[in-house]
């Protein structure tokens, strides 16, 4: 994993890309992540992965799993857990819709991306998730492959 050298202060440090091919995202919501002072560190320098993460409940509580958060060299001797679950922080309301989702109708609850917001604030942009089946997949590839071509074709005809 390739760490920059510019420290983010605000904007996107990290996205799902194959969330939204592999999952049905029907609404988004955005949090709060319980973090170390050695996570926030990393996070700045964009050295975190959640490709394979996901949220699960726990003591009625949300909880983000299987994020990679990469500790750094430069942390001393407060390093942190590289996979360790950290607490989603949401609305009261929020996380009881949330929950009765996931356990009646099967929902996932996928994160879409970690941002700084505009105060400097650790956010995750998560999804309420249907998973996909095969043929959606390739639907939803060969949309893509088809607005490229059109891409092409409008490109070759303006020149």
């Amino acid at each position: 994993m390739a760490v920059r050298k510019e420290m983010i202060n605000s904007g996107t440090v990290c996205q799902n890309r194959k969330a939204r091919f592999n999952y049905t995202i029907v609404e988004t919501y955005e949090a709060g992540i319980v973090l170390l002072g050695s996570e926030v560190k990393s996070l700045r320098m964009g050295a975190a992965n959640i490709g394979e993460a996901y949220a699960i409940e726990k003591d009625g509580e949300l909880f983000l799993n299987n994020a990679l958060i990469t500790a750094l060299g430069s942390t001393g001797h407060f390093k942190h857990i590289e996979g360790r679950a950290r607490k989603l922080l949401l609305h009261k309301k929020e996380l009881g819709k949330l929950l009765g989702l996931m356990a009646r109708k099967g929902y996932t609850i996928v994160p879409l991306e970690i941002y700084f917001n505009d105060r400097g604030i650790a956010k995750v942009r998560l999804g309420l998730a249907v998973g996909k089946n095969v043929a959606d997949k390739r639907e939803t590839e060969k949309k893509r492959e088809w607005n490229k071509e059109k891409q092409r074709i409008l490109n070759y005809k303006n020149r």
